[in-house]
């Protein structure tokens, strides 16, 4: 510090910080960083694929548009029609947690989703989204969801349905958070001889822990846009 001014913090600075201090308190900010880093790389990739849409496609173009466009035929052969509404969500979700997944392997980067924060919000976003879109659809009688086949048994049915659809956050988060953080701590312990393999190998299982968090969501939201049984 020279004449009561704080040093200025360098942008490499900034990126290595695990936490900062305000007013006395420690804020985690690592994780949050790299979270508007994903955010960032999402919005230019898709403003440059968007400019240069044409009717003889490029590569780039090609690799969205089969990216895309077999989410949504996934998405709608599971769902029906109703898929296609809810799909600019699904897909956004998985392309999101695809690409905070990928950044851990990217040297002096961490993925968010190895902090079991970032995990919990976007559990709880499909929480709060999917239960949306039951009431939404079904109103009053989306209740009709956790009372279970027989009228007899809709006290106890739900109670268990409760707790069940509450455990889907806690599910959704510890699942992809031990998978994420189990392959960050194996990446720092290997030998270099074998990185680069590992590295092929954990970027095809960060893409499918994205896939697999996309396809619980889709359960998820069919469960609740489907008549009760």
């Amino acid at each position: 510090m020279a004449g009561g001014l704080p040093e200025p913090i360098l942008i490499s600075e900034l990126v290595h910080l695990d936490h900062i201090t305000i007013a006395g308190q420690t804020v985690e900010f690592r994780h949050v960083f790299y979270t508007w880093m994903a955010m960032l790389i999402l919005f230019a990739v898709g403003w440059l694929v968007r400019r240069n849409i044409s009717l003889v496609p490029g590569r780039m173009q090609n690799i969205f548009e089969s990216i895309i466009g077999g989410l949504e035929d996934f998405t709608v052969t599971n769902m029906g029609e109703d898929g296609r509404k809810v799909f600019p969500v699904l897909g956004g979700l998985f392309l999101f947690i695809a690409v905070q997944n990928i950044l851990g392997l990217i040297p002096a980067c961490d993925a968010p989703t190895a902090n079991i924060n970032t995990n919990i919000g976007m559990a709880l976003f499909v929480f709060l989204y999917y239960n949306y879109q039951g009431i939404k659809r079904w109103r009053g009688h989306y209740i009709h969801h956790f009372m279970g086949p027989m009228l007899p048994l809709a006290p106890f049915m739900m109670i268990l349905e409760f707790i069940s659809h509450l455990a889907r956050p806690l599910s959704l988060t510890l699942r992809l958070f031990g998978n994420i953080r189990g392959e960050e701590i194996v990446l720092l312990m290997a030998p270099l001889v074998s990185t680069l393999p590992i590295y092929f190998l954990f970027l095809l299982a960060k893409v499918l822990q994205a896939f697999i968090f996309y396809m619980l969501a889709l359960i998820y939201l069919k469960g609740a846009m489907e008549p009760a049984h």
